[in-house]
């Protein structure tokens, strides 16, 4: 019996100083059943030139450039939708597979039932050198197994890079929401809906941590990762099925409210307090004067600095 196909949809922006050492780790996968595939999402760095000497190179490298800029998830679903994998992963050129991830996470899901249609992992971050920081299980635990909907809406637990997602669940959700500033959130609370997940407890991923990384990126993007948060739970909010998971929206809705409203996202702010009041027409005196202070453009942000600086 063959081997099931994974595809790889290798993501690259201006990755010159990562990319060569990303696409060694691709193709030094001990799992044989690849479908290599290079998405450029029009690089202004030596980036294309590199991947062209690697294509040229490695022909089992399939090359698509986007011709304009898009953004990840636009790109992301060029790639996936070429690609002829039974299972995907998204892999951007900045980070690192070990070479036995993808044996491994196809010999877990091989175990489980169809119903499984992401598995997720450990992983290791380094920094911009390639220096080891920590793992990520030793600051995101438990790492659930299984029915995930709730525990989505309750805490971050996944590292996106380290998961493999079954083709049928992209094929369901036809990719990624490409309206968004950013998929991972709104990939989880739609695919955890209908599918399982499953957890590897072993690092098979390096993930780089460094100044660019979109998560450094939340409260200074100018609002547009907030509002794809806000457009996020106005999706989870009709796919709730239980009053657990209604009060786990109601407590995340309440800290995008308090972070939104400390980093001067006054209309952000509105938003998810709108949201909040159809869910909990009365979330109490701190968020009412919340409301009032945002809507007045009253900024207490060294409040959320103090905090920070004494928690941490």
């Amino acid at each position: 019996m063959q081997e099931p196909r994974v595809s790889i949809i290798c993501l690259c922006y201006n990755h010159e100083r990562f990319l060569k050492e990303a696409l060694d780790s691709v193709l030094a996968q001990t799992y044989p059943n690849l479908d290599l595939i290079m998405v450029d999402d029009n690089s202004t760095d030596s980036s294309p030139v590199i991947i062209q000497e690697y294509c040229t190179k490695y022909p089992q490298l399939r090359y698509i450039s986007t011709g304009k800029n898009v953004g990840n998830t636009k790109a992301f679903n060029i790639g996936w939708r070429a690609a002829e994998g039974d299972f995907i992963i998204d892999f951007a050129t900045d980070d690192i597979l070990l070479p036995d991830r993808v044996e491994k996470q196809v010999n877990q899901f091989l175990k489980l039932d169809s119903k499984y249609g992401v598995m997720y992992s450990d992983a290791a971050y380094i920094n911009d050198n390639g220096n080891y920081l920590y793992n990520h299980s030793q600051k995101y635990k438990p790492a659930p197994d299984g029915e995930v909907f709730l525990e989505i809406l309750k805490r971050y637990f996944i590292c996106p890079p380290t998961m493999m997602i079954r083709r049928a669940v992209l094929e369901q959700l036809d990719g990624y929401d490409e309206d968004l500033a950013y998929e991972d959130f709104d990939f989880w609370v739609r695919s955890a809906r209908n599918w399982k997940y499953s957890y590897l407890p072993e690092v098979t991923t390096r993930r780089r941590l460094h100044d660019t990384s979109l998560s450094k990126q939340y409260y200074t993007s100018g609002g547009r990762m907030l509002r794809t948060t806000l457009r996020v739970c106005e999706k989870a909010r009709k796919l709730l099925r239980t009053e657990e998971e209604k009060t786990a929206l109601v407590k995340l809705l309440k800290y995008e409210i308090r972070h939104a409203y400390l980093t001067n996202h006054f209309a952000e702010t509105a938003q998810f307090l709108k949201l909040l009041e159809q869910m909990h027409p009365h979330p109490g005196i701190v968020y009412s004067l919340i409301k009032w202070l945002a809507v007045n453009n009253i900024k207490l942000h060294p409040l959320r600095k103090l905090y920070y600086k004494l928690r941490y």
